[in-house]
């Protein structure tokens, strides 16, 4: 094999590279093996990668098996509910930015010629998709499990975010402080990722209908036979496809984002599965539109599963029928099958002998689990680029809202405002100044949705935010992420309390409802904008919003 690894012999880079992995035990045949990054986010900080070291150890060892040579290289691990708790929650998404820097600043400074990436919490999977669309070497994408759920009273599922929502009811006295002490001790049972079909199991899922992770490998169990098996497996995929010389854009094709897409509405996926394939696209230098490919499926393609919370069956359950592989077989006649996969294969060839093991759990699509998409990319003269909604697989229908705004720049103030009982029912609660330039790194606002939840107001008051939102979240009508945001002289920037805003799911749209000259007047008027509360921050945060395009291009970092 042809492998940028080797460098030319007797060259100084040469020698001193020789000298260094002499003095790790490697010997001059092994400098002319295949040379392969073990991309490890592990950490002790949250159990979603605290398993991951031993995983690290076996594909090494499975990488020396089939004739390479194997480097275990750490990354920032990013983990939501702990690390959203500084920086107003600005390390959440910019973490992502992060990851896929320190994987190109390694694999692509040593010339590293293949990785394997063990794929864990919410944002390690986006970063390393990225950083291999960004650096163009081999790469296979490893899912490293999700964890064991708890039970509450009555065999009832407990999860983390279960927990997260039941802190939102404690204020109204819907729940007690003993009840969420009790629940959140029982939530988690063991290493992985959140069990619901949030952002990690979505990217997990996700990675592999585009091809970068082996067929059948998502979702799994952490620590299960299966996900050792695909451990033991990644050597010899991920040296076979640097033999294939099989690099990323070759497999991150218009065709495999399609499919992508078309798997993220069936499984009712996390909303963040949005920017986070258009910030993958983004940095395979493609003009795949992520965004208008939403808006194009979710005119046919329907949920075909309901895992929690988005319908009663657990994620074991979704793993039992099939997972990923059973939904892309569901799909296969809208797929793109022709697109290639890791393994040299394309769609087609690694759907064959595919099956499904409980067609009520992940159906037909002549019978999906609901008859409207549940990941909405919705437009309009509040957000004239873009905003999500995320619905229920059991809405029994897309519900439309109107009427005046209370606007807020501070969630903390607007769960205050909410648990003092003074947000009247046909509000819409606006939370602005949250975007990745107002609250660099983008803020949080899934704590007031829950806040509402728990005082009764879900479904009767509306939110619309520049913000982030949890990757579960569904409860009542919310419009996150809209574009432009506040701090980017977007519309949301014009809002005055008791403005009209029109929400209309089924045409797509959430329209301020105030005349264009009275827009103009406001915006000649201030020019201040929303600024971030106690000014803006310095260090990495500061980097982010000075680097990051808009959320439509996956607010990556490869702006101004």
């Amino acid at each position: 094999m042809n492998l940028r690894s080797d460098l030319p012999v007797g060259s100084p880079r040469w020698a001193t590279r020789r000298t260094q992995w002499k003095a790790l035990g490697l010997t001059d045949g092994d400098l002319d093996k295949p040379k392969v990054a073990v991309v490890n986010s592990s950490s002790g900080l949250a159990p979603c990668f605290s398993h991951l070291d031993p995983v690290a150890a076996a594909v090494k060892r499975s990488v020396e098996q089939a004739g390479g040579v194997a480097f275990e290289i750490r990354t920032v691990a990013p983990t939501d509910f702990i690390m959203s708790a500084g920086g107003r929650g600005g390390y959440v998404l910019s973490s992502r930015d992060l990851l896929a820097n320190d994987i190109e600043a390694v694999v692509d400074g040593a010339l590293l010629d293949g990785m394997v990436c063990l794929s864990s919490c919410d944002k390690t999977t986006p970063g390393q998709l990225m950083a291999a669309a960004r650096i163009d070497v081999p790469t296979l994408v490893v899912s490293c499990g999700y964890q064991r759920s708890g039970t509450a009273d009555g065999g009832e599922p407990a999860d983390i975010e279960e927990v997260f929502v039941q802190a939102g009811h404690l204020a109204s006295g819907r729940t007690t402080f003993e009840g969420l002490c009790y629940l959140s001790s029982r939530a988690i049972r063991g290493p992985g990722v959140c069990t619901g079909m949030g952002t990690a199991n979505s990217m997990h899922i996700a990675a592999e209908a585009l091809g970068m992770a082996r067929p059948g490998s998502t979702p799994v169990r952490a620590n299960s036979e299966r996900m050792w098996a695909a451990a033991d497996a990644a050597g010899a995929t991920i040296l076979d496809a640097i033999a294939r010389d099989l690099r990323p854009r070759r497999v991150l094709t218009a065709g495999a984002f399609a499919n992508a897409v078309m798997a993220m509405l069936a499984v009712s996926a996390s909303i963040n599965t949005v920017k986070h394939l258009q910030a993958v696209a983004r940095e395979a230098e493609t003009d795949i539109d992520v965004y208008r490919l939403f808006e194009e499926y979710a005119k046919t393609v329907r949920p075909l599963a309901a895992v929690r919370p988005n319908g009663p069956d657990s994620i074991e359950m979704f793993e039992d029928a099939g997972g990923a592989r059973a939904v892309l077989h569901r799909l296969r006649e809208y797929l793109h099958t022709g697109a290639l996969t890791v393994t040299g294969r394309t769609v087609s060839e690694e759907l064959l002998g595919a099956e499904v093991h409980d067609g009520q759990t992940i159906r037909a699509v002549e019978h999906p689990r609901g008859d409207h998409p549940t990941v909405l990319v919705v437009r309009g003269s509040l957000a004239p680029d873009t905003a999500i909604v995320k619905l229920s697989v059991t809405e029994r229908r897309t519900p439309d809202f109107r009427g005046p705004a209370r606007v807020f720049e501070d969630p903390a103030a607007a769960i205050e405002t909410v648990e003092a009982g003074r947000v009247r029912r046909g509000e819409v609660l606006v939370l602005r100044g949250l975007g990745r330039l107002g609250n660099p790194g983008m803020g949080m606002a899934s704590s007031v949705v829950f806040a509402l939840d728990g005082a009764g107001l879900a479904g009767h008051v509306a939110v619309v935010t520049d913000g982030q939102l949890s990757g579960l979240v569904n409860q009542g009508i919310v419009v996150g992420e809209v574009s432009p945001e506040a701090a980017d002289d977007g519309p949301l920037r014009l809002l005055r309390d008791g403005d009209e805003i029109d929400i209309r799911l089924p045409d797509r749209r959430v329209d301020l409802l105030v005349d264009a000259e009275e827009l103009d007047r406001r915006r000649s008027q201030d020019r201040r904008g929303t600024g971030t509360p106690g000014g803006r921050p310095a260090g990495w945060l500061s980097l982010y919003a000075r680097s990051a395009e808009p959320l439509p291009k996956g607010a990556t970092l490869r702006g101004r």
